[in-house]
């Protein structure tokens, strides 16, 4: 089903991170996802604000035959998902899109288990989350912690609106051995119906800061525009190094950053 798969690789450069290092990393997992995926020019490098990424994504391409998507600014990356899917988009023939992060930290050799799951919920609207076993290996005790929070608040607010409206969650092929899903972890696959439903629409800023939608509350803007509209949630593990080889989000402000994961799902 290779084929009929799409990568959307959001690139971010920002100052405070070792730009050569990320480089390097950005090229590794976009070899390892080129072994995977069929047609490399399904694997999109979509750089969210030129100045961060354009240049060494314009290398890649070069090389490997990738395809990129560039914005001229610099939003978030929620923004730059919902670019680099509205162009793979246009390939009728593609029935799943992965978005995965470009710090090297979300194996390619794992997109199996991801697409073999969608294939088994065998469901217009899906979404395939890779769960970590650990958040606080890659991320560190205090960040791990905040960033269950924000899972525990997420599950609570899905579960709460979904009492008040009447539709059930579709959390049938989730993993229930876990008290709630790892919602933040940024390696997910959707089904195209999904990818549409959550990449295809007005945005929704719920009286929230762009900042808030775009940047901060990105997953969880992935997570409740797919639940909200009757997306089946499938949950695999995945592995991760014991630490995040970079980072980006480690450079926001760490309580603005949780506050705002948990603010927008619950307005």
């Amino acid at each position: 089903m290779y084929y009929k798969t799409g990568v959307v690789i959001p690139v971010y450069f920002p100052k405070g991170i070792d730009r050569a290092q990320g480089e390097v990393l950005l090229r590794d997992t976009t070899a390892h996802y080129c072994t995977q995926i069929q047609d490399p020019a399904n694997i999109c490098l979509s750089v969210d604000g030129a100045i961060h990424g354009e240049t060494e994504v314009s290398k890649l391409a070069r090389e490997f035959g990738v395809s990129t998507c560039i914005s001229p600014t610099n939003r978030g990356k929620f923004s730059g998902a919902q670019q680099g899917v509205a162009q793979l988009l246009n390939n009728p023939d593609i029935q799943f899109i992965a978005l995965v992060d470009q710090d090297g930290d979300h194996f390619a050799n794992e997109l199996l288990n991801f697409i073999r799951t969608a294939i088994h919920i065998n469901l217009d609207r899906v979404l395939v989350l890779g769960n970590r076993i650990s958040r606080h290996r890659p991320m560190g005790f205090a960040r791990g912690d905040l960033e269950e929070l924000a899972d525990r608040v997420l599950l609570d607010a899905l579960t709460y609106h979904a009492a008040q409206t009447d539709h059930p969650l579709r959390l049938e092929y989730a993993n229930t051995l876990d008290e709630f899903p790892d919602f933040h972890s940024g390696y997910k696959v959707f089904s195209r119906a999904s990818a549409q439903d959550v990449f295809s629409t007005e945005p929704e800023l719920a009286n929230c800061s762009e900042t808030c939608y775009y940047r901060h509350a990105c997953e969880a803007v992935m997570i409740v525009k797919c639940l909200t509209q009757n997306g089946y949630l499938g949950v695999v593990n995945r592995r991760t190094f014991n630490e995040q080889p970079i980072t980006t989000f480690g450079l926001y402000n760490r309580q603005q950053l949780i506050a705002d994961k948990i603010l927008w799902p619950c307005k």
